[in-house]
């Protein structure tokens, strides 16, 4: 019968480990590092409100920051005190993609962001969750993280945290006489537009490499049937 994920992760678990730590985390809710991570998505949801109504933008930033420095918070909480858990581990990556869709939601409501970036950035991450799942079925290690990605996340982060403050706002360079472009067409914008292209075209990259590599997996392990 086929394991879902989260029994797929208990069974690869290390009981030799002390439970509630990385290698062997417990099956706790109602723990301090747990409570931290619902009081990220709080945080996220009180930004998003306060950002969209137009409140202060140095205040809805530091709110921003605060809320995902909670992140560095509630993982060494939970390993400082040996709570570790599959709630958590599972929760935690989920909260961390709320928070940067929210970012972006925020931006594009107050037309800071072009509504075609998150378009682009979660159609690629369907792609790849498809392709993930694609891929299972033929290596149970996933994919190995590329470098560029890196680049790409680190890039859009700080794009998407500077155009929270929108400042300062250049004219636009009239590269190119297209709508979906702020400040390289005519329209005013803030430099940190760019940040966030370079992110998103470092991203779509990430995206052809990991389908790239996910095909020859594929195609080594169909191969090695066959030889078999």
């Amino acid at each position: 019968m086929k394991l879902s994920y989260l029994e797929e992760k208990i069974h690869a678990a290390d009981p030799s480990a002390p439970l509630g730590t990385s290698n062997n985390p417990s099956n706790r809710v109602l723990t301090v590092a747990n409570a931290v991570t619902v009081c990220r998505i709080a945080l996220t949801l009180v930004f998003l409100w306060l950002f969209v109504t137009g409140a202060d933008r140095v205040l809805c930033l530091v709110i921003y920051a605060v809320a995902a420095l909670t992140d560095f918070v509630d993982g060494q909480i939970a390993r400082r005190t040996q709570t570790v858990s599959w709630f958590g581990k599972l929760l935690d990556p989920a909260v961390d993609r709320f928070l940067l869709f929210t970012g972006v939601l925020g931006l594009c409501i107050v037309g800071d962001l072009p509504v075609w970036v998150p378009v682009v950035l979660i159609g690629r991450d369907i792609v790849l969750a498809v392709g993930m799942a694609v891929v299972r079925r033929y290596r149970r290690r996933p994919v190995d993280v590329l470098y560029i990605g890196k680049v790409a996340t680190a890039l859009l982060l700080a794009g998407f945290s500077w155009l929270l403050l929108d400042m300062p706002v250049l004219p636009g360079f009239g590269l190119v006489d297209v709508p979906w472009l702020p400040l390289l067409n005519g329209q005013a914008a803030c430099p940190a537009i760019l940040v966030v292209y370079s992110g998103t075209v470092c991203s779509l990259i990430t995206g052809v490499l990991y389908v790239v590599e996910g095909l020859q997996i594929r195609s080594e392990a169909l191969e090695g049937d066959r030889t078999s």
